[in-house]
């Protein structure tokens, strides 16, 4: 009898933008918010940050700029120039500096009050 080879999953397209987003997220946007401590950074400031993050966790640099990009399609972030902005209703966590995880972001950025 022949052995089976086992079935090698792929993620789907939705998932992989899922996953860019929340990696650019937790690893590289919002620490950098907080490092600022205000709500806007420059694109010079997260050039620098996301470099630190390639180098230290070997993730490619295109990998990156899609979960970047995918951030500014959700409205999560938005561009004025070269000023990047966090959603408004992100603000108070960042003035308590607390941990935010993309799930929040997302229930939050949704979330029509």
């Amino acid at each position: 009898m022949e052995e089976q080879q086992p079935v090698v999953r792929r993620k789907g397209k939705h998932a992989s933008s899922t996953e860019n987003r929340r990696m650019v997220w937790e690893n590289v946007v919002w620490p950098l918010v907080l490092e600022v401590n205000r709500s806007y950074f420059t694109l010079k400031e997260y050039h620098v940050k996301r470099d630190a993050f390639c180098k230290e966790s070997g993730v490619a640099p295109s990998k990156v700029a899609g979960g970047f990009v995918s951030l500014l399609i959700k409205n999560i972030i938005t561009r004025d120039k070269n000023i990047y902005s966090i959603h408004y209703r992100l603000i108070p966590y960042m003035r308590k500096k607390a941990p935010l995880e993309y799930g929040l972001v997302i229930r939050e950025v949704n979330t029509k009050r």
